[in-house]
């Protein structure tokens, strides 16, 4: 059985947070999984409430997308637990980005 964590732990926020949310998401305007465009969030790779001197640190940083029909950002950030963070996020992105790219049809 997959125990699923509660909601996202809160935390406090930097004042230039938002800034740099925005700035980030012109940048990467993607899910780094899936290519979405819509509903994405800004993930720290190291989650504030782990450490929150990482928040406004870019290398900490990797655009997911919360769809209705999957929500990259808490599986593959979170490992299906907002408490939890994942060491390999930004490698499992890019391995289930290019298998999305390269899955098979039917022909």
């Amino acid at each position: 059985m997959i125990l699923l964590g509660p909601r996202k732990p809160k935390v406090k926020r930097s004042k230039d947070w938002p800034k740099l949310r925005k700035q980030w998401l012109q940048v990467h305007p993607r899910c780094a999984v899936c290519g979405e465009q819509k509903k994405l969030e800004v993930h720290h790779l190291i989650p504030v409430h782990f450490d929150p001197t990482k928040e406004l640190d870019i290398t900490n940083l990797i655009s997911l997308c919360e769809q209705k029909s999957h929500n990259d950002h808490f599986l593959i950030g979170h490992l299906l637990d907002w408490r939890s963070m994942n060491p390999e996020c930004v490698d499992n992105a890019k391995l289930l980005q290019h298998e999305i790219l390269m899955r098979p049809y039917l022909k």
